[in-house]
């Protein structure tokens, strides 16, 4: 049975210009459906996080979504969750542009749920995409960062959905060389990625490394 999400704050400054939701990934589990704060899918977002709230420079409101259910379950998907933090945040900051940041499924779920209205940027780190996941992100700013050496989602089907995103809207593709799914190996490289791009794209700061390349203009980038 699906528990019930939660949004942890990482960063609440009194009035933020943006606002950043991190997603985690996670399979499912046979012998439990529930979201462990500590499960190693989970934790690997705090460090993405923390580089985010520094990047905003108390300039961006920053929460963690823990979703209700492990993996991508039918009767509760993450993108059901993610719209449930929207909602949450609207209520407290109606006017703040959105960016959502997340890893593998989580990464989906952002695709999947960047089409709401409040949603500006869109960051996927090592998503795990199905190959006919075709969002409608026209109007937002679209960053994949996606570790050449993932055995566990396929950079190719990245590709394959950031070549039709790139037919409607600002997509850029950032191919980490030697990264892998848990983005541990060259994890600082992921998170300056997504960092940089977020506050380039909430609130207009200047960028550097493989965001700037992309904001520059490069679609496809290697790191």
């Amino acid at each position: 049975m699906p528990g019930t999400p939660q949004l942890i704050t990482v960063d609440r400054p009194r009035d933020p210009d943006g606002v950043v939701l991190l997603l985690h990934g996670g399979g499912s589990r046979r012998d439990s459906a529930a979201v462990s704060p500590t499960q190693l899918s989970v934790l690997r977002m705090i460090p993405v996080a923390q580089r985010v709230r520094r990047a905003g420079r108390g300039r961006l409101a920053v929460y963690r979504l823990l979703n209700s259910v492990r993996g991508w379950d039918t009767s509760r998907t993450p993108v059901q969750d993610v719209e449930w933090a929207l909602d949450q945040v609207r209520a407290d900051l109606p006017d703040a542009p959105v960016a959502l940041v997340g890893h593998s499924l989580g990464g989906r779920a952002a695709l999947l749920a960047g089409d709401r209205p409040a949603v500006r940027t869109v960051v996927a780190l090592n998503p795990y995409v199905f190959p006919d996941d075709a969002p409608d992100l026209r109007g937002r700013h679209v960053l994949f960062v996606h570790g050449d050496e993932d055995r566990i989602a396929s950079p190719a089907k990245a590709e394959a959905v950031a070549r039709r995103l790139m037919r409607t809207t600002d997509v850029g593709f950032v191919t980490v060389t030697g990264g892998k799914h848990a983005m541990l190996k060259h994890g600082a490289t992921f998170e300056k990625a997504a960092a940089d791009f977020v506050a380039a794209t909430l609130l207009g700061d200047d960028s550097a490394g493989p965001a700037a390349r992309v904001l520059a203009g490069e679609q496809w980038v290697t790191s």
